[in-house]
Order: structure tokens, then sequence, then C-alpha cells
């Protein structure tokens, strides 16, 4: 086990980042930050930052002489500097699953092969490819970029062949997935930690709301069946193990009008849809993350009551002027949780705000009440 006292070393400084280093930090290790940003909100808070590339050997390299382990807190770190460093310090999640899960192709590949369903898909390598794979996944469908596309982005709507054609050129001919777009009853996701002996702790089944391709609303525990809890979560530690997994990782579901679970994707790091999980958990999904990373004994995941979180975007700041943070703030049940970032911009995530309570059906109210104070659609 690695113990307090310690320093730990993180890829990646953006808030994600930043609340896994308030949680180490409080569990009283020290840490370093590798990020290019000099103000990003993790390096804000940590006791040592590197300004550097992700790929920057000598900081990588100075990173693992100072550090007893490396966690990541995105998947776009490049996994060839994920196996730099492990091949000189403990590294987890391993760069095999963050490799994964950075590459669409890879990720529903790797779904198919190991028996998970997925909504239907096809590989797209060249314009060549796009008229097949549209016959092969009917449509409607999406045509996703298989690197760098999150919260929206590097994705189109595809009803036929034209609009494939229009889309593949709009997302700059680099190669693609086509997927089957389905009837969706609503979406859902599990945050499970998994430590390095096979240790496994899950929290509830997050039900999720996306506008504009942006989470907008978690709401823990999701309310579906209890057999359809069992089988999300069975889902999620089976992907993990396959994975032979060490960390927190989010697994996101569809759950189809007929009743059927497809695995959307999974992320190999705390996940949005787990933020909840800071006010309502005895254990954060930040807290679990220290402990997969250290090798401690993983945390009880059991909550509290039910809670509801909102992302706080960009949109909600008004030139130089905040939101009125009083409206959050006034309620002794609601926590702010603001990220640091010094800049806000449209569909930029700027904090969250999460509201607690007894039952799933008292935080939603709560939220969309609270939505409604802001001015959030």
């Amino acid at each position: 086990m690695i113990l307090p006292g310690a320093r730990l070393g993180l890829l990646g400084g953006g808030q994600l980042g930043r609340m896994f280093v308030i949680s180490a930090r409080t569990m009283g290790y020290h840490v370093t930050v590798l990020d290019p940003d000099a103000g990003s909100p993790a390096a804000q808070v940590a006791d040592r930052h590197l300004a550097a590339d992700y790929d920057d050997e000598r900081a990588l390299e100075k990173l693992a002489r100072d550090c007893a382990a490396v966690t990541t807190e995105f998947e776009n770190v490049p996994a060839a500097s994920l196996a730099f460093l492990a091949a000189r310090v403990p590294v987890r999640p391993g760069a095999k699953a963050v490799a994964i899960a950075q590459d669409r192709a890879q990720e529903k590949t790797f779904l198919r092969d190991n028996g998970f369903a997925t909504a239907r898909f096809a590989l797209v390598g060249d314009a060549a490819a796009l008229e097949s794979a549209l016959r092969a996944v009917g449509s409607p469908a999406l045509l996703k970029t298989t690197r760098l596309g999150y919260d929206g982005k590097g994705q189109a709507r595809v009803d036929d062949f034209g609009m494939a054609q229009q889309a593949f050129a709009a997302l700059g001919g680099v190669a693609c997935v086509l997927e089957e777009r389905v009837a969706l009853e609503r979406e859902i996701s599990v945050v499970l930690a998994r430590g390095a002996s096979g240790e496994v702790r899950a929290y509830p089944v997050t039900e999720n709301r996306h506008r504009d391709g942006i989470l907008d609303v978690s709401l823990a525990p999701a309310r579906v069946t209890e057999e359809l809890r069992t089988r999300a979560t069975a889902l999620a530690t089976a992907i993990a193990a396959k994975l032979d997994y060490c960390g927190v990782l989010a697994v996101e579901f569809f759950v189809c009008q007929d009743g059927c679970l497809l695995v959307n994707e999974f992320a190999p790091r705390p996940h949005n849809s787990g933020h909840w999980t800071l006010d309502a958990a005895a254990t954060s999904q930040f807290e679990q993350q220290v402990r997969a990373l250290c090798g401690l004994p993983l945390g009880d995941p059991r909550v509290h009551g039910a809670a509801a979180m909102v992302n706080l975007l960009g949109d909600l700041w008004q030139g130089a002027n905040a939101p009125a943070w009083e409206r959050i703030l006034c309620h002794s049940a609601t926590k702010l949780h603001l990220y640091g970032k010094p800049e806000a911009r449209p569909g930029r995530k700027m904090g969250h705000a999460t509201c607690l309570g007894e039952t799933p059906e008292d935080v939603l109210k709560s939220v969309l009440r609270l939505k409604m104070d802001l001015g959030i659609p």
C-alpha cells in the first residue's frame, strides 16, 4: 500500500483532476499535476505543477522519479505516455484500458468481441466505406469520429447517404464509427471502483439527461427496476474484469424502449454522472480513485439518500457577471462546486450543483426548480 505522505502523479489538469487532488490532499498525500496549462483547475490546488505536454519525456521522467504512483484524469492522454510511465512507476488505470477507451473503433470492437450488446455499428475508414456502412447500420444513425469526441463534439446525425457524405466531410474525413440511433427510454450509467486485487465497489445506478450532447442532470438512484439495476451493475463489473481494470470506471448504457440494455461507452476515470457522490456517498468517486491508485481497501459506496446534480455551463455567465449564486446557496440541501476556470464559454463546464433529499422524486423537483431559478433551459 502507498500510504499518506507519499507523492502521487496526475496526468491532466481539468476539473476531474482538481477533485482528485482535493481528495488526495485531504487524505494526506502530495500531488504533482502534469498539464500544459499553467492555470489549470487541478494545478491551482496541487502542491506541484509540471507545465509540459503529455508526451514530454523529460517531464514524464520527473513525474516517474518523484511519484509513488500515477493516474490520469481523462482518456485522451497519449497511451504511449502511460506505457512510458508504467515501465518506471505503477500506473492505474493501465495504458491498455485507456488506449481502448480513447478510440471509439477499438472500444466498440472490444465490447462486441467480448459479448457486450451495443447499438449496431460499422467502421468507416474513408469515404468509400460510407455506403456499405449505412446499409449495415440503417438510418437514422450517428457518424462519430473515432478519437477526441466528447460532450456532443465530433459527431453528426445521418438520415441518408447524402447526409452521410456531408457529415464525413464536415468531420474532416477522419476515421469514424457509424452507429445506429436507437429509440431510447432513458440513459443510465454505472460508476464503480475496482482494485488491483479485483475488489469491486459500485455506486447506485444513475439516470442521466443530456442537452445539446452535454450531460445536463444526473439523478441517483435511477428510476429503474431492481432487475435493470442488477443487470447494469453486473455488465459494468464484467467490463472492468475484461479490461483487467484498476481505478474508477464509468459505463454508460442505453435503455431501449423495448427494454433491452445496450452499452454505449465507457470512461477510464471518474465521471460527470458520478459527481453527486461527493455529497451523497460515504466515499466519493475521487476518494475511490485515490484508494485504487494507492492499493488501499476501497471505500464504502453507500449513499445517505437521493441526489440530483446539474451541470453549470459557461452559458450562465453574462460577460463579466457571474450567475446569481445566492439562488443556490440559500438552499441548505444544495451543494455548489465551482472548478476555478477563469474564462466562461458557452458549453464549457464551469461547475455543478447537487440537490440532496430523501427520494429521487424529491431531488428531481429540487434540481428542476433550481434550473428554473438560474435560467437554465
